[in-house]
C-alpha cells in the first residue's frame, strides 16, 4: 500500500510531536529527577530520538525521496526510546508519543 499525502502529513506531525516531546522530556524531566533518567544510555537514546525525528519530518517535508529509508530508522529509533523510557517515573507520556511515531514512521517506510 503505497502511503498518501494525508500518510504523510501524519507522519510528520507524528514527528514534530516525538521530537519536541523527547527533546523537552529529557531537558526538563530527566535532568531534574537524576538517577535512572541521566543513566548515559537512556539519556543519548533520548537525544537520538529527538534528532532523528526531527530530521524524519524535515525530509518528508522537502520531498527528499530517500525519506523512506530515514523513517523505517526513525521507527527503530523511537520503538528503542519508548522502551527505554518505559518504567522510569514520569515518562509514560513520551514513551505513548514515541510509540505512536513509530508506527506512523513503520507505515511511511513501507
Amino acid at each position: 500500500m503505497t502511503p498518501t499525502n494525508q500518510d504523510m502529513e501524519s507522519c510528520i506531525d507524528s514527528c514534530l510531536a516525538c521530537y519536541r516531546r523527547c527533546l523537552q522530556t529529557a531537558a526538563n524531566h530527566c535532568l531534574e529527577a537524576g538517577g535512572e533518567h541521566v543513566a548515559p544510555e537512556h539519556f543519548r537514546l533520548m537525544m537520538a530520538c529527538a534528532e532523528i525525528c526531527r530530521t524524519a519530518a524535515h525530509t518528508m517535508m522537502v520531498g527528499v525521496a530517500q525519506h523512506t529509508r530515514i523513517c523505517g530508522a526513525c521507527a527503530e529509533v523511537c520503538a528503542a526510546c519508548a522502551d527505554s523510557c518505559e518504567g522510569l517515573d514520569g515518562m509514560e507520556d513520551c514513551a505513548a508519543t514515541c510509540r505512536r511515531c513509530a508506527e506512523s514512521c513503520r507505515k511511511m517506510a513501507a
